[in-house]
């Protein structure tokens, strides 16, 4: 038994399928791979966090940005994580962070590049729900901030960040 298929059916499947490749396109391509999110679903499954490019040379040259980037990270529930940036000696990072809870301990600090011995140099250490301010890299390597939630529920952590660094990201 051979079936056919008519040409309005055709005409429905392949208008069918171009729809769901556009929501497929707005709704996760683009928030993962370019950072653009016009329906906030992207930043919503953290699609987004996706999209910030990864340095991994830290003799790049560093972006230079007048405008904030908006990272965002979560910090599961008794558990800490790093967000780096690579930067080069005397180099400035203007940054803003919050949280949408509780407050988080964190310390901001930065490891020489090339050191294999473990050394990490600490800027600032507090328990805190928000901070903002200005960090010059006093020698090039990796520099940005551990942060630990010591509560029984993910904290969600915006950070707005600009000047000269290359995002590494999550350590």
């Amino acid at each position: 038994m051979q079936h056919t298929v008519s040409s309005k059916t055709l005409v429905k499947a392949s208008l069918s399928a171009a729809f769901v490749a556009m929501l497929a396109l707005i709704m996760f391509i683009l928030p993962a791979e370019y950072n653009i999110d016009p329906t906030g679903v992207g930043h919503k499954l953290g699609l987004t966090v996706l999209a910030a490019p990864a340095a991994t040379d830290n003799t790049a040259i560093p972006t230079s940005t007048d405008e904030y980037q908006v990272i965002e990270v979560t910090v599961p529930a008794g558990k800490g994580i790093e967000y780096k940036f690579s930067m080069q000696q005397y180099n400035k990072l203007t940054y803003e962070w919050l949280t949408d809870g509780p407050a988080l301990f964190f310390d901001l600090h930065g490891e020489p590049q090339g050191d294999t011995t473990g050394y990490f140099e600490s800027y600032a250490i507090a328990t805190l729900n928000e901070m903002k301010g200005s960090f010059t890299a006093p020698f090039a390597g990796s520099h940005g901030w551990y942060w630990k939630n010591e509560s029984d529920q993910p904290v969600a952590v915006q950070l707005m960040v600009k000047g000269q660094y290359n995002v590494i990201g999550l350590k």
